[in-house]
């Protein structure tokens, strides 16, 4: 074993505690175990359960108590007091300014990034029967159903998948909305009857994507971590999410902004559509553009600022 391997080990990896959470955490371990085995050993890697203030807080909306960060805030400070070497978070929940000294250093393949209609009845938006209720707390899920269906009320859900289910259950709201590739993960198939095409409800930026952030220093040239970590990342989910967070940091998005955004490479071409909404959906405007995927933040910078000048003319944020 490498002296340098053994200085690392056993690498901590951060996680929040939901079931979701610490499945994608395990898919990383798992993935660092397949490539190396000096990481198969049993004691190799260790997962740290870390308790998040968006976890915490679940009675008021993300914008109102500091945003989707409040999902990593800890697992970042976990990182800079070197209580954790990696943290692995859903790209969906991560703002586009990282703690300072820190990197998003591998993204696993991304999986489906749509987001499905959970409903007993609806299977589609057009489904759903007049003033239904529907339980998000997504200001982007909020304003695009607002903009196809303005009749529904929509209602603060919070938690993750499992409480989320178990609110609907009770009968809380008509429908709610989760997305696709969690269902997937938590080997929830039975409820993806509902899986909305990406016009009627755009997906939020970096979903489907998991990420993994380290330390600057660790991902340096040569370095244990950024070594195992280089082999798990999956270049074209990189460079979308790359070209997505982009956008999304030119139009200063958070979780308070209707955006959404996809990026896609075919042929060696990245496909950037984006989509900036009013808070009540009744504006809407989109910008897209294509190019070498080596440019894949030059791209997203362009598209972010399309959007910017459309929405100067079109919509009241």
């Amino acid at each position: 074993m490498n002296e340098k391997h053994e200085q690392t080990l056993p690498l901590r990896i951060g996680t929040r505690g939901s079931p979701l959470a610490r499945l994608q955490a395990n898919m990383v371990a798992d993935a660092l175990r397949a490539a190396f085995p000096v990481l198969a050993a049993p004691t190799a890697i260790e997962i740290v359960i870390i308790t998040s203030t968006g976890d915490r807080i679940q009675d008021r909306p993300l914008a109102e108590i500091g945003g989707k960060g409040l999902f990593i805030k800890e697992i970042e400070e976990a990182i800079h007091a070197n209580t954790v070497d990696i943290g692995v978070h859903s790209m969906k929940d991560v703002e586009t300014v990282l703690a300072e000294g820190t990197e998003i250093a591998a993204i696993l393949p991304r999986a489906d990034p749509r987001d499905a209609l959970i409903a007993a009845e609806a299977r589609k938006l057009s489904d759903l029967p007049p003033g239904a209720v529907v339980g998000t707390t997504s200001v982007r899920r909020r304003a695009f159903l607002l903009a196809q269906r303005p009749d529904l009320k929509i209602i603060t859900f919070r938690g993750n998948v499992e409480s989320r289910l178990r609110k609907l259950n009770d009968g809380l709201a008509d429908a709610t909305l989760l997305a696709v590739a969690g269902l997937k993960r938590l080997k929830m198939d039975d409820l993806l009857v509902g899986a909305l095409d990406i016009d009627d409800m755009p997906p939020a930026v970096g979903q489907g994507a998991i990420g993994i952030q380290a330390r600057s220093a660790d991902c340096r040239p040569g370095a244990a971590i950024a070594t195992w970590l280089a082999a798990i990342d999956d270049r074209d989910s990189r460079l979308c999410v790359t070209a997505e967070r982009a956008m999304l940091a030119k139009v200063d998005g958070s979780c308070g902004t209707p955006v959404s955004g996809l990026a896609q490479i075919r042929d060696g071409v990245l496909h950037l559509t984006a989509k900036l909404a009013s808070d009540d959906g009744r504006e809407v405007v989109a910008a897209s553009a294509s190019g070498s995927a080596d440019n894949a933040a030059a791209i997203g910078t362009r598209v972010g600022a399309e959007l910017l000048a459309q929405a100067g003319q079109n919509v009241t944020l």
